[in-house]
């Protein structure tokens, strides 16, 4: 196999499409023989939240893919389109984020894409710089490029059309901004979710109109959550934040569904394809059982956004507090000064729970155990004396030692 041909097989492995590939592999060729400078792949991410989970790290992988075969990331930073909402995959108008809210997130993606993308070749731009400062006239040509029958042929907004549901102007003007960004920063290669396949197709117009040669499209599968029946989201509590504590990550691992270990093996974590394959097969023909090859993804991804080390530890941890059902031994220390303690507030001195109300929930639930004992009872009050070195639990993997209070010590109750 030539380095060409290897590249190629690199460059879309696991991809969704190549749209179209003869274009796509032309100009890779070219650029690996030096006819053309090396490609510009662009990605852009709406920062409408604050953290960066897995089914982000799909696409930003992929792009770190390209900078290792010297092309250059161009990583877009939505300030303006976050403002305007991505109806892509939507059954309803997104709520637009104040400016504050988009630059307060912008903020804190930039610090986590540099945990997957190299220092270099990469570009990070905000398309505030260009999209802010648009004409009405400069709107107007926009929106000349594309009908309304075309927008009705995306999925998402057809079957809004058909079911009443309101669909909001600017939710057309979307794609074509995104659009726009193509042509803002010359790309030849956009990446993005299957869900974004209609406005990166929708970027090839654009370009064209302006002139440009049309970027090529390669979409990555959206990843499910861990209940494996909805795509990874924060907002659904089925997401693993790459910024996760190594624990909490191999915790939420490990409850994946067995059907996405593949899934998650291919297109999160740095395990060669040809392993994961083995994997499959092993899997497959019950060689393996699905308990071990989850263990293998958890060490994968905190390794991977961690450390070997952290890792190791992560799984020591699990297997303690699960494997083994014992207590593990960081857990945080909890000192108390109050004589007198009722559950709800105790929990929430531990930072166990939020709320009392999420207190009396998990105790309804079962949830909540002292020194391993079940606590049924949410209206129970405790003597200090009596919680002194004991330790209290919410669900599996909430833990808090308890302390009391020197009787000199006036200080709040806290974590150390």
């Amino acid at each position: 196999m030539s380095d060409v041909d290897e590249q190629l097989q690199v460059l879309t492995h696991g991809a969704a499409q190549v749209e179209p590939y003869e274009e796509f592999e032309h100009k890779v060729r070219q650029a690996a023989a030096g006819q053309r400078p090396p490609l510009r792949v662009k990605f852009g991410i709406d920062p409408t939240s604050t953290d960066i989970h897995l089914g982000h790290s799909v696409v930003l992988r992929k792009l770190a893919d390209f900078q290792r075969f010297g092309h250059t990331a161009v990583l877009i930073i939505g300030g303006f389109t976050a403002q305007v909402g991505d109806p892509s995959g939507r059954s309803k108008t997104r709520p637009r984020l104040s400016p504050e809210q988009v630059t307060a997130n912008a903020r804190t993606y930039l610090e986590q894409v540099r945990m997957v993308l190299l220092d270099e070749p990469l570009e990070i731009v905000d398309n505030r710089d260009w999209l802010e400062g648009l004409t009405l006239a400069e709107v107007l040509g926009l929106t000349s490029q594309m009908t309304v029958a075309r927008m009705l042929e995306r999925a998402d907004f057809a079957e809004r059309y058909a079911s009443g549901i309101p669909i909001a102007i600017s939710e057309f003007l979307y794609p074509l901004l995104q659009a726009r960004d193509s042509v803002a920063v010359r790309a030849d290669v956009e990446l993005g979710g299957t869900d974004q396949t209609f406005n990166l197709l929708a970027g090839r117009g654009v370009q064209q109109a302006a002139g440009q040669v049309p970027q090529c499209v390669l979409t990555m599968p959206l990843i499910e959550g861990l209940d494996g029946s909805a795509k990874m989201s924060k907002s659904l509590g089925n997401a693993i934040g790459i910024t996760d504590e190594p624990a909490d990550m191999y915790g939420k691992a490990m409850r994946l569904r067995d059907e996405l270990i593949i899934k998650y093996l291919r297109l999160t974590t740095a395990v060669a394809p040809d392993e994961v394959d083995d994997v499959h097969a092993r899997l497959a023909d019950g060689r393996l059982h699905p308990r071990d090859a989850k263990r293998r993804l958890a060490r994968e991804l905190v390794t991977l956004y961690h450390s070997a080390e952290a890792a190791q530890a992560a799984q020591e941890r699990f297997d303690v507090q699960f494997r083994d059902r014992g207590v593990p031994e960081d857990i945080p220390t909890v000192v108390l000064d109050r004589d007198r303690w009722f559950l709800p507030s105790l929990l929430q001195a531990a930072e166990l729970v939020t709320s009392g109300s999420e207190a009396r929930r998990m105790v309804a639930q079962g949830a909540v155990r002292l020194d391993g004992t079940v606590i049924g009872d949410a209206t129970a009050e405790y003597e200090l004396a009596d919680l002194d070195g004991r330790v209290i639990q919410v669900g599996k993997r909430r833990f808090a030692r308890l302390q009391a209070a020197a009787m000199d010590d006036q200080r709040t109750p806290h974590n150390r």
